[in-house]
């Protein structure tokens, strides 16, 4: 009796010690190391976060990192999947392993992926925001401002059939034209872009003009474009806040909707630019274009 005792109490304490990844304990589902596609051999891959809503909207996270480091496990959504977003944070080919547009090319097969794997993993794919900060800034925008672009699609993965379509977009920070960036630039964000921008594009901007122009969001923006919020500090050492100025004034020329936020005394990213009051806003952004 007293054996079968020790044995009861044993399993309850091993099956309250044993970590419980349910929704009864965690308001939120990880599934990490989706692969969506394959490149030169390279699996691509993300990780989705998934509230415990039914059928909730869809929101990509790209990270920075001057499109040569950074990674998808830097996810700092975690609030919006808490009050009811799915989050998709995705990796894709950093500068020393591939060209640009490789980067886009990545992207926008994960949005195919994630719109034909809606099913599957219960969320609502029918619109999707994207958000992205720094050189991952850069990367959303030049997605949003190129839906049904085909120089920019690629094929990758097995979703072709699939829209790489979004219908919002939030920016925060990321350089917007690359024409431009280096006369605007401080001697220190000359030392950062330079370097960066010669391992994306192969070059000096002017060095390839085309394809510095065909990774320049501001050369993309048309009367199609989707609702696009802008976050960005007034004292950005690494990019310019004219790179966000310019891009607003394009979505104005073509009379498109654009917020500009502006973190005054903001610098290259930080707490601020993910604080209370800034979730706040970029929720209430989401949540009018992608479920009303």
């Amino acid at each position: 009796m007293r054996s079968h005792y020790s044995l009861s109490l044993f399993l309850l304490l091993l099956l309250l010690s044993a970590p419980n990844r349910s929704f009864a304990v965690e308001p939120y589902q990880q599934i990490k190391d989706i692969e969506y596609a394959t490149a030169d051999h390279q699996r691509l891959l993300l990780d989705l976060y998934l509230p415990k809503s039914k059928q909730p909207p869809l929101v990509v996270w790209i990270h920075g990192g001057a499109w040569r480091a950074g990674s998808k496990a830097n996810m700092p959504l975690i609030n919006l999947v808490k009050n009811g977003f799915a989050v998709a944070s995705v990796d894709y080919r950093l500068s020393p392993v591939a060209k640009f547009p490789a980067q886009i090319h990545d992207i926008k097969a994960a949005i195919r992926f994630l719109r034909g794997s809606a099913e599957k993993y219960g969320y609502n794919a029918d619109k999707i925001g994207i958000l992205g900060s720094s050189a991952g800034g850069h990367l959303v925008a030049l997605t949003g401002v190129t839906n049904g672009n085909q120089q920019l699609e690629g094929d990758l993965g097995d979703f072709n059939d699939q829209s790489s379509s979004v219908q919002a977009i939030v920016d925060y920070f990321g350089p917007t034209n690359f024409m431009t960036i280096l006369p605007q630039s401080t001697p220190h964000g000359l030392s950062v872009r330079i370097p960066a921008l010669e391992l994306l594009l192969g070059d000096r901007p002017e060095k390839k003009p085309d394809l510095a122009r065909l990774a320049s969001p501001v050369f993309h923006v048309d009367e199609q474009d989707p609702p696009l919020l802008i976050i960005h500090g007034d004292q950005d050492p690494q990019v310019p806040i004219n790179q966000s100025h310019e891009l607003q004034g394009k979505y104005e020329q073509h009379q498109r909707d654009v917020t500009f936020k502006v973190i005054h005394g903001g610098a290259h990213g930080g707490p601020e630019f993910f604080d209370a009051e800034r979730m706040q806003l970029v929720e209430e952004f989401l949540r009018k274009h992608l479920t009303m």
